[in-house]
């Protein structure tokens, strides 16, 4: 047995890590104090690493200035001073990697970071920018002698819930590149859920009651996630099960800077004063600093900000102004937490027939709608689900003022009054609640029971005369219903399926939060990309086999969820030993 259990979270705009003596149950919890640097030559610990990383010029600081203790020749920043140093050079600045981990429509493997940065600055991918952060935590810890090696050490990376089969590869394959060998994925509102639990000992069976609806309101700097977990009964004992997860919602914090950006740039337009893109890029990363301030428990009433020149005076020259307490509640109360009826979702609008490439933001704004949605999508009989409680995670949360105002709507949804879970630190809940839950597997503590959040399919190409003009029709055949378990294996019987080998063939991977019913085998045949159910990822390969020459070989199909938590898909050959397994592989949606 490793020394520790470490829970990490690998976040959208902050990383923490926390750790616990994995010998005995009751062993506490412990911060873990990241050392970075904060500023050039300068080497801070501090309680979380910003997740963003800087890529400076050849010329931009003196030799050595980034080295780090366990890194002398060190020639990017990651944590505090790469998101100090990018607020005044954008181009030059990486952030919300994980955001384009699920990002489908591009190669998650390529250079892709800084978007859209000019042809000069080197790019990194996503899934190597975050193995860089991961690396960090894990020299870093290394150097601190915490405990050796954290590869050495059982380790709880989480995710979002609503990350696919794919996202959550990429970030498994980041880990091990780090070094993080010895490696359990764990959701995010979950792993809140379990510092809660961790926070509150034998006292949470008092807390809460059979039937009760737990809402996990988990709003980032780049993400909202939802996430519903009932209290049920078994032999006598309360027991806990995720029921629902939400969409993979690209709004967060990063939404509400810019919408502060847009304002102030509104009235110094109106004003006389014009800033061009790369000052609007330096307003965005300055008005992100003013929320934290006026948003924090002690706020501040009013924020100066100066915004850099490098223009003209008409058009990009320097610009003082300030922002006050009041219109930054307003802009973010009143613009993403309006108060609206239940029965009024987030829609999706019309989109435009060319779009740029790039992060799949939400284009509704307003977080109340996605929670009317998410509430109404996972009720039944044309009901919406009724939270009983309500546990806030997230940065965005950090605000008495939006918790507020989330309480406030839900309320006025409800017939009964929400109770609030405490939660200590909204910001280092997930990585602690990480560990809690890796001490809790290894001594038989309490577990949320769920299993997999959501279903997957397999697309199968419709066997039917050809039509001119029209691609064949496919099913969609259910491989992994909703709630699969950790180490559970399906197979999927009476399908008559044939495997093409010898030629380049694609492999459909569609999945599913609408669908919990499914069943392993279940053809779903009309079905639509994008509505209940949506592609996530192709699979493209070329199968061979040296024992069999035929062109389509009858197989049945296998499903596996690993110990880690990622999904392995097998194809059977009936009557032989043959198999082949489905690597997922990062492909344009076709």
């Amino acid at each position: 047995m490793s020394e520790f259990v470490v829970g990490i979270d690998l976040g959208t705009t902050n990383c923490s890590l926390a750790y616990a003596l994995s010998e005995g149950e009751q062993a506490q919890v412990e911060d873990y104090l990241v050392p970075q640097l904060v500023q050039a030559g300068e080497v801070e610990a501090r309680p979380t690493l910003p997740s963003y990383l800087y890529l400076p010029s050849h010329h931009e600081f003196a030799m050595g200035s980034l080295s780090l203790p366990w890194d002398e020749v060190a020639d990017h920043a990651v944590g505090t001073m790469a998101r100090d140093e990018g607020s005044k050079v954008p181009d030059r600045l990486i952030s919300s990697a994980k955001s384009w981990l699920c990002n489908s429509h591009v190669d998650r493997q390529q250079p892709l970071l800084p978007w859209k940065s000019p042809e000069e600055v080197p790019k990194l991918s996503p899934v190597e920018v975050s193995t860089r952060y991961l690396r960090h935590l894990a020299e870093s810890w290394r150097f601190s002698r915490v405990g050796g090696s954290l590869g050495e050490h059982s380790v709880y990376l989480t995710v979002p819930a609503s990350f696919d089969a794919v996202a959550r590869e990429l970030t498994v394959e980041a880990a091990q590149r780090a070094g993080l060998e010895n490696l359990t994925l764990l959701e995010e509102p979950q792993a809140a859920f379990y510092a809660w639990l961790e926070q509150m000992g034998d006292r949470w069976r008092e807390a809460v009651k059979l039937g009760d609806h737990i809402l996990v309101c988990d709003l980032g700097g780049g993400t909202s996630d939802f996430t519903l977990i009932r209290v049920d009964q078994e032999d006598g004992q309360l027991i806990l099960t995720r029921v629902a997860v939400g969409d993979h919602l690209l709004l967060g914090g990063d939404n509400m800077d810019l919408a502060l950006a847009a304002t102030v740039q509104a009235r110094l337009k109106a004003e006389g004063q014009k800033i061009d893109s790369w000052q609007f890029q330096v307003l965005t990363h300055l008005c992100r600093g003013a929320k934290e301030k006026m948003l924090a428990q002690d706020p501040l009433e009013l924020c100066p900000l100066t915004i850099p020149g490098r223009g003209s005076k008409m058009m990009g020259g320097a610009a003082s102004t300030e922002i006050t307490r009041a219109e930054v509640e307003k802009v973010i109360l009143d613009g993403f937490f309006p108060q609206v009826a239940v029965t009024d979702w987030a829609q999706r609008q019309r989109r435009f027939g060319l779009t740029e490439i790039g992060l799949a933001y939400e284009s509704e704004p307003a977080i109340s709608r996605h929670l009317a949605r998410f509430l109404g999508q996972h009720g039944q009989d044309g009901e919406f689900i009724r939270p009983t409680a309500v546990l806030f995670n997230g940065g965005v949360c950090k605000s008495p003022g939006i918790q507020k105002r989330v309480l406030e709507i839900l309320n006025g949804w409800l017939d009964h009054l929400v109770q609030v879970l405490p939660n200590q630190s909204c910001e280092l809940a997930v990585a602690r609640g990480a560990a809690a839950y890796g001490r809790a597997r290894l001594h038989g503590g309490v577990r949320i029971r769920g299993g997999l959040p959501r279903s997957y399919y397999i697309g199968v190409e419709v066997a039917r005369p050809a039509v001119p003009g029209f691609a064949p029709p496919t099913k969609a055949i259910c491989v992994a219903p909703q709630g699969m378990e950790e180490g559970e294996s399906r197979d999927l019987p009476g399908l008559e399926l044939g495997l093409v080998l010898g030629e380049l063939v694609e492999f459909p991977f569609l999945t599913s939060n609408q669908r919990p019913e499914d069943v392993p085998g279940q053809v779903i045949e009309d079905w639509e990309d994008g509505e209940e159910i949506e592609q996530i990822a192709t699979v493209t390969s070329v199968l061979r086999s040296s024992e069999n020459e035929q062109p389509v070989v009858p197989v049945q199909l296998q499903t596996v969820v690993t110990e880690i938590g990622t999904l392995e898909l097998w194809c059977q050959q009936k009557g032989a030993e043959a198999r082949w397994k489905l690597e997922f592989e990062v492909r344009d949606k076709k």
